[in-house]
């Protein structure tokens, strides 16, 4: 599935919306989260608030955005230095159109 721009920059907006929202106010944390924001060393975010991430992902976006699944692809270091934008990208290739 191909998405335009329009389309991936919306997912990226709910997908940060809601990692503000698990993470804190960006303005709290002192810095905007950026499709390079990374959720280790820039949020500060451990496994088990990926975990809960997921869970937040499912419930917005319907279970066929499955964050577990998609991690348990990745290599460690993949892991560690994975960034919003990436995340935003799996999101939008695996939901519809963009809820909420």
């Amino acid at each position: 599935m191909t998405l335009d721009r329009a389309a991936a920059g919306t997912v990226f907006e709910v997908v940060a919306g809601l990692l503000g929202e698990l993470a804190g106010d960006p303005r709290v944390l002192g810095f905007a989260i950026t499709p390079e924001t990374t959720f280790h060393e820039d949020l500060g975010l451990e496994s088990i608030d990926l975990v809960t991430f997921a869970g937040i992902l499912a419930e917005h976006f319907g279970p066929g955005v499955n964050l577990a699944e998609y991690l348990a692809e990745q290599e460690l270091d993949e892991v560690i230095g994975l960034t919003v934008g990436e995340l935003a990208r799996f999101v939008a290739q695996r939901s519809g159109p963009c809820p909420r």
